[in-house]
Protein backbone atom coordinates (compact mmCIF):
# COMPACT_ATOMS: atom_id res chain seq x y z
CA UNK A 1 0.00 0.00 0.00
CA UNK A 2 0.82 3.44 -0.50
CA UNK A 3 0.30 4.74 2.38
CA UNK A 4 3.60 3.19 3.63
CA UNK A 5 5.50 5.34 1.46
CA UNK A 6 6.46 8.88 3.93
CA UNK A 7 7.10 11.70 1.58
CA UNK A 8 9.26 14.15 2.80
CA UNK A 9 8.94 18.03 2.30
CA UNK A 10 9.99 21.15 3.59
CA UNK A 11 11.42 24.49 2.59
CA UNK A 12 14.97 25.61 2.32
CA UNK A 13 16.05 26.30 6.02
CA UNK A 14 14.15 23.62 7.77
CA UNK A 15 16.75 21.19 8.34
CA UNK A 16 14.67 18.56 7.01
CA UNK A 17 18.63 16.79 5.82
CA UNK A 18 19.39 17.33 9.37
CA UNK A 19 16.10 16.23 10.94
CA UNK A 20 16.12 12.88 8.40
CA UNK A 21 19.77 12.20 9.17
CA UNK A 22 18.85 12.33 13.23
CA UNK A 23 15.67 10.04 12.42
CA UNK A 24 18.03 7.60 10.58
CA UNK A 25 20.85 7.34 13.40
CA UNK A 26 17.68 6.15 15.71
CA UNK A 27 16.15 3.35 13.25
CA UNK A 28 18.12 0.21 13.71
CA UNK A 29 19.71 -0.79 10.08
CA UNK A 30 17.56 -3.92 10.64
CA UNK A 31 14.19 -2.44 10.98
CA UNK A 32 12.10 -2.38 8.37
CA UNK A 33 12.58 0.96 7.25
CA UNK A 34 14.27 1.71 3.75
CA UNK A 35 15.65 5.11 2.68
CA UNK A 36 15.33 5.77 -0.47
CA UNK A 37 18.08 7.05 -2.39
CA UNK A 38 18.15 10.31 -4.70
CA UNK A 39 19.64 9.95 -7.60
CA UNK A 40 20.80 14.07 -8.35
CA UNK A 41 22.93 15.73 -11.06
CA UNK A 42 25.32 17.10 -8.29
CA UNK A 43 28.41 16.94 -6.69
CA UNK A 44 28.68 14.81 -3.03
CA UNK A 45 27.96 17.43 -0.11
CA UNK A 46 30.50 17.30 2.69
CA UNK A 47 28.88 17.64 6.75
CA UNK A 48 28.21 14.38 8.15
CA UNK A 49 23.77 15.38 7.88
CA UNK A 50 24.80 15.64 4.02
CA UNK A 51 22.65 13.52 1.72
CA UNK A 52 24.35 10.20 0.46
CA UNK A 53 22.97 10.30 -3.13
CA UNK A 54 23.62 8.81 -6.74
CA UNK A 55 25.95 11.56 -8.39
CA UNK A 56 25.28 11.35 -12.43
CA UNK A 57 25.87 14.29 -14.82
CA UNK A 58 22.87 15.39 -16.98
CA UNK A 59 23.70 12.99 -19.86
CA UNK A 60 23.16 10.13 -17.50
CA UNK A 61 19.97 11.75 -15.93
CA UNK A 62 18.62 11.91 -19.83
CA UNK A 63 19.56 7.94 -20.39
CA UNK A 64 17.89 6.90 -16.81
CA UNK A 65 14.50 9.09 -17.69
CA UNK A 66 14.50 7.39 -21.48
CA UNK A 67 15.10 3.60 -20.01
CA UNK A 68 12.11 4.40 -17.34
CA UNK A 69 13.97 3.87 -14.56
CA UNK A 70 12.54 6.60 -12.31
CA UNK A 71 9.49 5.97 -10.15
CA UNK A 72 9.42 9.75 -10.09
CA UNK A 73 11.72 12.96 -11.14
CA UNK A 74 11.24 16.45 -10.76
CA UNK A 75 13.63 19.58 -10.86
CA UNK A 76 14.78 22.27 -8.46
CA UNK A 77 17.01 24.90 -7.51
CA UNK A 78 18.75 24.18 -10.89
CA UNK A 79 19.40 20.43 -10.09
CA UNK A 80 17.84 17.65 -11.11
CA UNK A 81 16.08 14.75 -8.93
CA UNK A 82 15.25 11.07 -9.28
CA UNK A 83 14.01 8.06 -7.36
CA UNK A 84 14.92 5.02 -9.07
CA UNK A 85 12.14 2.17 -9.04
CA UNK A 86 14.23 -0.26 -7.58
CA UNK A 87 14.28 2.23 -4.74
CA UNK A 88 10.41 2.09 -4.28
CA UNK A 89 10.28 -2.15 -4.57
CA UNK A 90 10.41 -2.59 -0.60
CA UNK A 91 6.67 -1.55 -0.70
CA UNK A 92 6.21 -4.83 -2.14
CA UNK A 93 6.55 -5.91 1.28
CA UNK A 94 3.56 -5.32 3.77
CA UNK A 95 6.28 -5.11 6.39
CA UNK A 96 8.22 -1.90 4.71
CA UNK A 97 7.88 1.61 4.40
CA UNK A 98 9.98 3.86 2.67
CA UNK A 99 10.85 7.25 2.91
CA UNK A 100 11.32 9.51 0.08
CA UNK A 101 12.98 13.10 0.47
CA UNK A 102 10.74 15.04 -2.21
CA UNK A 103 9.93 18.15 -3.23
CA UNK A 104 6.63 20.20 -2.68
CA UNK A 105 6.23 21.24 -6.35
CA UNK A 106 6.33 17.53 -7.07
CA UNK A 107 3.82 16.13 -4.40
CA UNK A 108 0.77 16.54 -6.53
CA UNK A 109 2.28 14.13 -9.06
CA UNK A 110 3.54 11.65 -6.21
CA UNK A 111 0.25 11.61 -4.89
CA UNK A 112 -1.73 10.47 -7.53
CA UNK A 113 1.15 7.71 -8.58
CA UNK A 114 0.53 6.62 -4.66
CA UNK A 115 -2.54 8.14 -3.83
CA UNK A 116 -2.68 7.48 0.17
CA UNK A 117 0.61 8.41 0.67
CA UNK A 118 2.17 9.87 3.99
CA UNK A 119 3.52 13.51 4.11
CA UNK A 120 6.13 14.35 5.87
CA UNK A 121 6.41 18.36 6.64
CA UNK A 122 9.09 19.28 8.15
CA UNK A 123 8.96 23.53 8.39
CA UNK A 124 9.80 26.27 10.65
CA UNK A 125 8.57 30.05 11.29
CA UNK A 126 9.80 32.35 8.46
CA UNK A 127 12.40 34.32 11.44
CA UNK A 128 13.90 30.79 11.76
CA UNK A 129 13.98 30.01 8.19
CA UNK A 130 15.48 33.88 7.14
CA UNK A 131 17.92 33.21 9.76
CA UNK A 132 19.25 29.56 8.91
CA UNK A 133 19.77 30.77 5.65
CA UNK A 134 21.32 33.59 6.20
CA UNK A 135 23.86 31.86 8.27
CA UNK A 136 24.76 29.19 5.21
CA UNK A 137 25.46 32.76 3.20
CA UNK A 138 25.17 31.31 0.07
CA UNK A 139 22.73 33.42 -1.62
CA UNK A 140 21.76 37.20 -2.10
CA UNK A 141 19.28 38.59 0.36
CA UNK A 142 17.45 38.86 -2.80
CA UNK A 143 17.40 35.22 -3.19
CA UNK A 144 17.23 34.52 0.47
CA UNK A 145 13.81 36.45 0.42
CA UNK A 146 12.38 35.04 -2.89
CA UNK A 147 13.06 31.51 -0.90
CA UNK A 148 10.75 32.61 1.91
CA UNK A 149 7.88 33.91 -0.34
CA UNK A 150 7.78 30.27 -1.70
CA UNK A 151 7.93 28.92 1.38
CA UNK A 152 3.64 28.90 1.64
CA UNK A 153 1.68 26.56 3.65
CA UNK A 154 1.79 23.37 2.37
CA UNK A 155 -1.35 22.34 -0.34
CA UNK A 156 -1.39 18.86 0.90
CA UNK A 157 -3.48 16.30 -2.25
CA UNK A 158 -6.90 14.69 -0.90
CA UNK A 159 -6.33 11.51 0.22
CA UNK A 160 -2.80 11.89 1.39
CA UNK A 161 -2.25 11.93 5.64
CA UNK A 162 0.19 14.54 7.10
CA UNK A 163 2.96 14.75 9.89
CA UNK A 164 4.11 18.32 10.32
CA UNK A 165 7.33 19.13 12.33
CA UNK A 166 7.75 22.38 13.16
CA UNK A 167 11.71 22.11 13.42
CA UNK A 168 12.15 25.44 15.67
CA UNK A 169 14.27 24.28 18.42
CA UNK A 170 16.94 21.85 18.97
CA UNK A 171 17.06 19.12 16.64
CA UNK A 172 16.85 16.98 19.35
CA UNK A 173 13.44 18.11 20.57
CA UNK A 174 12.44 18.28 16.76
CA UNK A 175 13.72 14.55 16.31
CA UNK A 176 11.45 13.01 19.52
CA UNK A 177 8.31 14.97 18.23
CA UNK A 178 9.05 13.39 14.87
CA UNK A 179 9.57 9.90 16.14
CA UNK A 180 6.50 10.03 18.47
CA UNK A 181 4.36 11.14 15.30
CA UNK A 182 6.32 8.10 13.44
CA UNK A 183 5.73 5.46 16.27
CA UNK A 184 1.84 6.12 15.90
CA UNK A 185 1.72 4.42 12.58
CA UNK A 186 0.55 0.98 12.19
CA UNK A 187 3.83 0.10 9.89
CA UNK A 188 6.67 2.53 11.87
CA UNK A 189 8.58 -0.24 13.95
CA UNK A 190 7.45 0.71 17.44
CA UNK A 191 10.35 -1.04 19.48
CA UNK A 192 13.78 -0.72 18.30
CA UNK A 193 15.50 -3.43 20.44
CA UNK A 194 13.55 -5.70 18.47
CA UNK A 195 15.23 -4.83 15.52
Amino acid sequence: MSRRLIYVVGPSGAGKDSLLAWLRLQTPNSAPVHWARRTINRPQADGPDSEKHEVVDDLFFDDLLVSNEFAMHWNANSHRYGIRKSELIYLDNPNYCVLVNGSRAHLPIAANLYPDLTVLHITADTDVLRQRLCFRARESEEAIEARLRRAIDLDLPTGCSLIEIHNNNSLDTSGQKLLEHLKKLSYWPKNASQY
